[in-house]
């Protein structure tokens, strides 16, 4: 205990020198103009900066993805009088949000009043899923416009909660808000889908179960990957429902047997050696979600596998996505926190798994993943 307490009284120490030197105006002004630390210190400067403009860039792709910007420079070059009279917008107003977009790499200028694609607007178009997360973030930002007077409520009560509350207590929802999940879901699910199958081998298998698929995005990719493995998914009826009718319309009805129920409430479906959980662990607070991994383990065979796939917090190089963006998302959606590996795998054992490990996946940002076995 004492070699704890003494190594963490000497990191104290170091953090109080620390901040004492970086915090210091004297030192800002030697590291800006001292050649060696100069590219450091304008580094650091930038990303300061980026931090406290960063609701600001935010807006900037927003007012992009509302005006279709993307798709419409996707052709090619656009004069700048042409765009602002589709905006309905002054010419001045267009220019200002065009330029505002170069700056943040979404768009450039081609030298004759016409503007194009940039390459990283090249890149985010090109992902559907992340499109439609900017056109979701409206409820988010609405609900962090007071940001203190959000955590002193305790988490929710605001837009975010409203969207989700389909997926609360009663299971159910009207067909509209369905609807609006299911979009989202089923446009988000590919950033993850791909890396998820990449980095597990689901061949090992004969029958797996997707335990909160929404319209059945992930179990689809999985069919492509994997034609030998039988499947099921099982979520809240009135998305089983629009989940069956899709697998109907792509021919996947024989193949993708749907399952309709709360996974809280009731058993999971047995005689499948694996359940997979893509995003889902993450949105339910510690009760709930050690609820759902004891009533995932009762559904298991001996020797059957859990693949838990999400962002996950303290992940190294991954730390913004899991302990900033969705601590603060799932705290104003009312329910779930990010958890780490270590958080994950305990409460796997504490839900009656035999072992658990983390397996490598290419972009931890977008998704971890995490196999238990029973």
């Amino acid at each position: 205990m004492n070699l704890f307490r003494s190594s963490d009284n000497l990191r104290v120490r170091w953090i109080n020198w620390r901040n004492g030197i970086v915090g210091n105006p004297a030192f800002h002004r030697f590291a800006a103009r001292f050649p060696l630390t100069r590219p450091i210190a304008r580094r650091r400067a930038r990303a300061i900066f980026d931090l406290v403009a960063g609701f600001t860039f935010s807006q900037i792709l927003t007012a992009c993805v509302e005006l279709g910007l993307f798709d419409r420079l996707a052709a090619g070059p656009v004069a700048l009088e042409s765009l602002a009279a589709e905006w309905r917008m002054p010419v001045e107003a267009a220019d200002r949000l065009l330029r505002a977009a170069a700056a943040i790499g979404m768009t450039e200028p081609i030298g004759d009043g016409r503007w194009a694609l940039g390459a990283d607007g090249a890149a985010l178009r090109a992902n559907g899923g992340v499109v439609e997360m900017i056109a979701h973030h409206r409820l988010l930002y609405a609900d962090l416009a007071d940001p203190v007077a959000l955590l002193r409520r305790g988490g929710g009560g605001g837009e975010l909660q409203r969207f989700w509350h389909y997926a609360g207590e009663s299971g159910q929802g009207n067909a509209e808000e369905v609807a609006a999940y299911s979009r989202l879901m089923a446009a988000s699910q590919p950033l993850v889908a791909a890396d998820v199958i990449d980095a597990y081998d689901f061949s090992q298998h004969r029958r797996m179960l997707d335990i909160g698929g929404g319209e059945g995005r992930f179990v689809r990719s999985v069919a492509a990957a994997v034609p030998g493995l039988a499947l099921g998914m099982f979520d809240l009826p009135a998305v089983a429902a629009r989940a069956a009718s899709a697998f109907a319309n792509e021919g996947l009805e024989g193949r993708i047997a749907t399952h309709g129920g709360d996974f809280l409430a009731g058993p999971i479906p047995a005689g499948y050696d694996l359940i997979t959980l893509v995003r889902v662990l993450h949105d339910h607070d510690d009760r709930p979600a050690a609820h759902l991994l004891r009533n995932i383990r009762a559904a298991l065979p001996p020797g059957g596998r859990l693949v838990i796939a999400e962002p996950l917090a303290q992940t190294k190089g991954a730390e913004t996505i899991g302990d900033a963006y969705f601590g603060l998302y799932l705290w104003a959606m009312g329910s779930g926190r990010p958890r780490s590996a270590t958080a994950i795998r305990t409460m796997l054992d504490s839900a009656g798994f035999h072992r658990s490990w983390t397996v490598t996946t290419v972009l931890p940002i977008n998704v971890s993943v995490i196999v238990a076995e029973a």
